[in-house]
């Protein structure tokens, strides 16, 4: 490999240069060797084509929440066991078998070894490090307790892993039936109606309003089977636009904390994601108001993020957070709010916090295994009206045909 780097002298003068080698590392150990500071390097492509694959495989690799988990966990053992973070880093790269982290490892140990701090060496990466994580090691480092602050991480990622694991599974059996059905129905749609219709056409019998629908739905498949695609594609676009614009999002947001029961669902979620957030950067030493904004990033639902912007504006004043919880119970539980109260007037805002977000998690784990339970009668019901409708459509002209048998 060809690197060329910027380095600096004794004297403070500084330099270019250009080096081969196997690795980066063999890079950095020349430049300690003549007693100079490596501050910049850059790898050379040696082909375009080799470098456009490189970056083509390495879309295809993508770091999952649990391995990061996994990376803070197994890096505050080592820590507590005495290794050095660059050995403990060096460790968990030679472990690794994701090629993308193997290389942000090996990337973290040179920025390491050549003076920055870990949390300056994680912000290069914050694609891959969310901010809370890069705040609680740098309250970490800052403390001199970075074991802990890992340890916090790993337990603060892991509770939001699962939070969001439980939700995706209790939405993940209605979306199963409802592409059942719709698989279903193209595939009775475009084979048996035709067969069907081409019956009654013979018969030449009066055909029910219901009849004619299915039968018209039936004819559009068949005769626009290209153009189907086209539309749906272009109105998954339309959609997609206009959540992504300020106005759909946030109306969007408004309407998915109103649903009867997915409602209660998102805003028990939020509580807890909120409350976890909180406590852990609260307890790892970072200050309120980078808490706070940092959770605000951590929320997806812009009517929580208003709600935490509004906490922020009441702790630069000195006001108490608990009173903007309580003027947001339409979002947050009136739970959150006396809970929080308690933890401002007993100084112990971080554990009253973590004490919210435990109840929420066991709530919301709670009400994801009960789903399944609840939501089946209604998926049955709807299935049952849908087969009744295509039932009755079909079979009503039939016994008209019978009869003019």
């Amino acid at each position: 490999m060809k690197f060329s780097y910027t380095a600096k002298k004794a004297d403070g003068s500084t330099y270019d240069g250009v080096f081969e080698g196997e690795s980066k590392s063999d890079l950095f150990g020349k430049i300690k060797q003549t007693g100079d500071a490596l501050i910049t390097y850059k790898i050379e492509s040696e082909s375009k084509i080799k470098d456009s694959v490189g970056k083509f495989r390495s879309s295809f690799s993508k770091i999952k929440m649990i391995d990061k988990i996994t990376f803070a966990r197994n890096l505050a053992n080592m820590l507590e066991a005495g290794l050095s973070l660059t050995r403990a880093i060096a460790v968990t790269e030679k472990q690794g078998k994701n090629k993308k982290l193997k290389h942000i490892y090996s990337e973290l140990n040179l920025d390491i070894s050549a003076g920055k701090t870990f949390h300056d060496a994680l912000k290069r990466w914050d694609g891959i490090f969310p901010p809370v994580f890069v705040s609680m090691v740098k309250a970490g480092e800052e403390s001199g307790n970075l074991a802990e602050s890992l340890k916090s991480i790993a337990t603060q990622m892991e509770a939001t892993y699962k939070l969001q694991k439980k939700i995706k599974g209790a939405m993940m059996y209605p979306g199963v039936i409802f592409s059942v059905m719709i698989l279903i129905g193209i595939v009775m749609l475009t084979f048996v109606v035709p067969k069907l219709t081409a019956t009654f056409k013979d018969v030449g019998t009066q055909l029910p309003g219901s009849t004619r629908f299915v039968i018209m739905m039936s004819d559009f498949m068949r005769d626009h089977y290209i153009l189907l695609p086209i539309i749906l594609l272009a109105i998954m676009t339309v959609v997609y636009q206009i959540l992504h614009t300020k106005k759909g999002k946030n109306l969007f947001d408004r309407f998915v904390v109103k649903l009867p029961i997915f409602g209660t669902l998102i805003k028990e979620s939020n509580s807890a994601k909120t409350a976890r957030t909180m406590s852990s950067l609260i307890g790892s030493g970072v200050d309120l108001i980078q808490s706070v904004d940092i959770t605000s990033e951590v929320l997806q639902n812009d009517l929580y993020k208003s709600v935490m912007a509004e906490v922020k504006a009441n702790v630069e004043k000195g006001k108490p957070i608990s009173e903007v919880f309580s003027q947001n119970e339409n979002l947050y539980p009136i739970f959150v709010s006396e809970m929080i109260n308690v933890g401002e007037e007993t100084g112990k805002l971080s554990s009253m916090l973590q004490g919210v977000a435990v109840f929420y998690e066991n709530e919301v784990d709670q009400k994801t295994k009960d789903l399944s339970t609840i939501i089946e009668p209604i998926l049955m019901v709807v299935i049952g009206i849908s087969v009744g409708f295509f039932a009755i459509s079909m079979i009503t002209p039939m016994y008209s045909v019978m009869n003019n048998i």
